[in-house]
């Protein structure tokens, strides 16, 4: 019998013991509550944070839509449309003379475009009839906006979401069969799944199933870290536990869709299968066939061990594994496995999905939204941003670019080897930008469009000659005198100005001093309708930089962005009216709720008679000026317009020109301002002459003023004159300046008669 002090350790030991088990048990409790509130707080509250999506415009097409038939090729395969029977969306094929496409449909800010089939007709460079399975009251049908770029969140994940409806066929038994056999049977953990991944793992010689279910996946992925510690795997376990208590198979098995790591595309991660069907493929999850979703569920074992575009052999096996694995289980026939084990990876070459496609109008982009929106919201909330970029404008340009600024640095390495350049193409009657070029190479954030402010040249002269025309005192045919000039500054110091050939041409006509960029002419006529008004003209047509009022100015002493310049241009382009570019069209939220629409704000800044005429001379810049070169390989019936450019000791090239529909400005310098020995003739208007050869520009077609009358003109007196007078010039006129007097050719009389009867005799031989 044990003594009364033993007997009272014992009790003493065993109450303490029981104290410890239940100060145990409710620390556990305690600790459980814990977890459970960490499981259901970010669960049921905003998952994930979703960056913000940003869109080019979309295709508008309709019958007489200035587009030809590889216009739309080209867009269909920048949205990676499959060439193939047309049976589901994302398809198109061509029979016959007719293109056929099975659109994705799209949900915008102004209603949803449906999936459906079209027919289209096209007639050279124009659609000409457009045949749908839905029909639409305007007539109009839109293919889906390609995605170029985001807005991203800080913690560097990207993802699509999708909903379980959306999975294509096969996508959740390939992904049960192979990594959670017995998921719907469950509660979380699976002690028969471990046992049986680590029989499998053994006896296969290799990694084919993991002993995680996709509960503990997730949990890992959403809550935890990666550390392989006993802890970090009960906390999964108990977790797992948790979820699967509270929440529903399908919406667990839907967020785990949402969330797996499936690839890395920069600092970025590629979360979920909706995003990485656009990173691998260049599809809508939805789209994606047999050996494609065998592919996916493959990766989800290790997206980098397994990334098929660096280890396309690896991938390939996995992939088949995935397909042995349906067709264990049932879900696929031993004929489609066959099909799919001989189908090729698919995958796209270079993503577009996770990156920037174009980062220089994106940078404009993000810098329009910041005032409006926190960085936090454009990277958080899933907003839409529909912009006014063309891809295929923008691609044009980005060729163009390109080619002629590699081109001069090879002729020149040396001198031209670190040569940049900046490039923008709008709409003339909006505003609209369609593409940007922020400097030659990877964009390294300095974006040259709209940061670079350089000496503009001669592109400051058409104002010059505006103030000119619309002060009443010129007209189109007035001659100037092109002879050296000499300047006294108030320092005391001579400034003798000289044209770029080196020459004096005596007296020319107005509109051909400004056609041929005679820098003499330009000053001699400046100076008589004086630098203030000439001041006031470029801040009316929205200049904003401080300007000197000294003569010099009109020969372009004032720094400009190539966006200033396109802004300037862009008046004399629509007629008068100032339209500010604009690069955003709309912002959408995650449900579809248009939150802003960046609408149009036009004000007339210019008289139309004064701009018509001054079109007129920048046409003839075009045909005979310094800009001639441009119908080496233009069409000659081509009407358009434009200014060359270039600075003191060749250090800029610039030329801004517009037809019809685009208006582009180009500048081509050195970031250092070191001399490049190129006019903008021959550094800035090759650029724009080959991607207006890759575009289809439509003629500049302005619209004649009540008050302005065409009339011929004697091009030595710019006096009145007639048809078949010897020097006759057809020229528009102001209608309260046109000439009182007439050359004696053009007043009747002998004189006329003989000319009529020479030029007779002239056309009969």
């Amino acid at each position: 019998m044990p003594a009364p002090r033993s007997r009272g350790f014992i009790l003493t030991a065993l109450l303490l013991l029981l104290v410890i088990f239940l100060l145990a048990v409710v620390g556990l409790g305690l600790y459980v509550l814990k977890l459970d509130g960490t499981v259901r707080e970010k669960f049921e509250g905003r998952r994930w944070a979703i960056p913000a999506r940003v869109y080019a415009r979309p295709l508008d097409m309709y019958a007489g839509a200035p587009l030809a038939l590889a216009d739309v090729q080209e867009e269909l395969r920048l949205l990676n449309y499959r060439e193939q029977a047309t049976t589901t969306p994302g398809s198109w094929q061509f029979k016959g003379n007719e293109l056929y496409i099975h659109t994705r449909g799209f949900a915008f800010g102004d209603g949803l475009e449906k999936s459906q089939v079209l027919r289209l007709r096209f007639d050279g460079n124009s659609l000409v009839d457009v045949a749908s399975t839905f029909k639409g009251d305007s007539g109009v049908v839109r293919l889906e906006p390609m995605v170029i770029g985001g807005i991203y969140p800080k913690q560097n994940e990207d993802r699509v979401l999708m909903q379980l409806k959306e999975a294509p066929p096969h996508l959740l038994d390939a992904l049960l069969a192979t990594e959670d056999r017995s998921f719907y049977l469950h509660h979380g953990i699976s002690i028969r799944g471990i046992l049986r991944a680590l029989w499998v793992n053994t006896t296969g010689g290799g990694v084919h199933q993991g002993g995680s279910t996709l509960t503990q996946q997730l949990v890992k992925n959403f809550y935890l870290s990666n550390e392989r510690t006993l802890s970090r795997k009960l906390n999964e376990a108990a977790m797992a536990l948790l979820l699967e208590l509270h929440y529903g198979k399908n919406e667990i098995l839907e967020t785990y869709l949402n969330e797996v790591a499936l690839g890395q595309s920069g600092d970025r991660s590629v979360n979920g299968f909706g995003l990485a069907s656009q990173f691998y493929f260049g599809q809508p999850i939805s789209e994606l066939n047999l050996p494609q979703v065998a592919l996916l569920v493959g990766m989800v074992q290790g997206p980098s061990f397994y990334n098929p575009r660096r280890n396309p052999a690896r991938a390939l096996k996995r992939r088949n594994l995935v397909l042995d694995n349906l067709l264990r289980d049932g879900k696929i026939t031993a004929e489609q496995s066959v099909l799919a084990h001989q189908a090729a990876l698919q995958v796209i070459a270079k993503p577009t999905a996770t990156t920037t496609v174009y980062p220089a109008f994106i940078d404009l982009v993000r810098r329009q939204l910041h005032s409006e929106y926190k960085e936090e919201d454009l990277g958080s909330d899933g907003l839409r941003i529909f912009t006014t970029l063309d891809p295929r404008v923008q691609n044009a340009a980005d060729s163009a670019f390109s080619n002629t600024v590699e081109r001069l640095k090879k002729s020149s390495p040396k001198r031209l080897g670190m040569l940049q350049g900046a490039m923008l193409v709008a709409n003339p009657e909006n505003g609209e930008l369609l593409a940007i070029i922020g400097g030659s190479g990877d964009f390294t954030g300095y974006n040259r469009a709209l940061d670079a402010q350089r000496q503009i040249g001669s592109l400051v002269k058409p104002a010059v000659y505006l103030t000119a025309l619309e002060s009443g005192q010129f007209t189109l045919a007035t001659p100037l005198d092109d002879s050296p000039v000499s300047l006294l500054s108030q320092g005391g110091k001579t400034w003798e100005p000289k044209n770029d050939d080196g020459e004096s041409h005596g007296m020319v006509p107005f509109y051909a001093a400004l056609a041929h960029s005679y820098n003499q002419a330009t000053i001699r006529m400046g100076m008589t309708i004086g630098v203030p008004a000439v001041i006031t003209t470029l801040k009316r047509l929205g200049v904003q930089q401080s300007m000197a009022s000294y003569p010099s100015l009109m020969l372009g002493a004032v720094d400009m962005s190539p966006l200033d310049v396109l802004s300037l241009f862009q008046v004399y382009a629509s007629g008068g009216f100032k339209t500010p570019p604009r690069s955003i069209r709309e912002v959408i939220d995650a449900r579809g709720k248009s939150l802003k629409r960046f609408g149009l704000d036009v004000q007339q800044v210019a008289d139309p008679a004064g701009i018509y005429l001054l079109n007129y001379a920048l046409q003839q810049t075009m045909r005979e000026g310094t800009a001639a070169s441009a119908y080496k390989t233009l069409p000659a019936d081509l009407v358009m317009a434009g200014k060359t450019g270039t600075t003191n000791d060749l250090r800029d090239a610039w030329f801004a020109g517009y037809t019809g529909n685009y208006l582009a400005v180009v500048w081509v310098g050195n970031d250092d301002n070191r001399a490049t020995g190129l006019f903008g003739a021959t550094g800035a208007l090759p650029v724009w002459v080959e991607m207006m050869a890759h575009l289809h520009p439509a003629s500049l077609a302005p619209v004649l003023p009540d008050n302005v009358q065409w009339q011929w003109a004697d091009r030595e007196s710019g006096r009145l004159s007639a048809e078949t007078c010897p020097g006759a010039m057809y020229l528009p006129f102001r209608r309260d300046t046109l000439p009182q007097d007439a050359v004696p050719c053009a007043q009747g009389g002998i004189p006329a008669v003989l000319d009529k009867v020479f030029h007779r005799v002239i056309d009969w031989l």
